[in-house]
């Protein structure tokens, strides 16, 4: 078995995810974009998906929250209030499945040019995972997270 396939395959825990994660999000303007990016694709894919179907949307969410509390209780909390306070949001302002995907899209562009500033690729290239992890990151930074060093 390679080297990547077993690191796939290992339970990491959260500090060493957003260490990981950080590797590639060392440039300021990165960081700022993402933490502006980051939570807009996150509410996004939930307003998306609560445009298409309520049940599923808050199933997945729910799958998610299970992620997040595997690897720890305050991230848990922190992206479960964020969650409640989207669909609150959405419930009062529902602006439909086009413009959600408009706030999505260019959202992403904006993560991919802080990428192209950064000169790294985004994390996810190397697992799926960071996906669930960039709001991690992001909710850590606010929860004044410690700075990450490079791996």
């Amino acid at each position: 078995m390679s080297r990547t396939s077993q690191k796939r395959l290992s339970k990491r825990t959260l500090e060493q995810w957003l260490s990981e994660y950080a590797v590639s999000h060392q440039n300021l303007i990165n960081k700022r974009i993402h933490w502006l990016a980051v939570p807009t694709i996150f509410v996004s894919i939930l307003g998306m998906g609560m445009s298409l179907s309520v049940w599923i949307t808050l199933v997945l969410s729910a799958l998610v929250l299970l992620f997040y509390i595997q690897l720890s209780t305050p991230l848990f909390l922190a992206m479960g209030i964020f969650m409640l306070i989207c669909l609150s949001v959405m419930t009062l302002f529902p602006i439909g499945f086009k413009i959600w995907a408009s706030v999505f899209v260019v959202a992403w562009i904006g993560q991919f040019i802080g990428h192209k500033i950064e000169g790294k690729k985004p994390s996810f290239f190397e697992d799926l995972q960071f996906l669930l992890i960039g709001p991690a990151w992001v909710a850590d930074s606010l929860m004044g997270g410690k700075k990450r060093q490079n791996a």
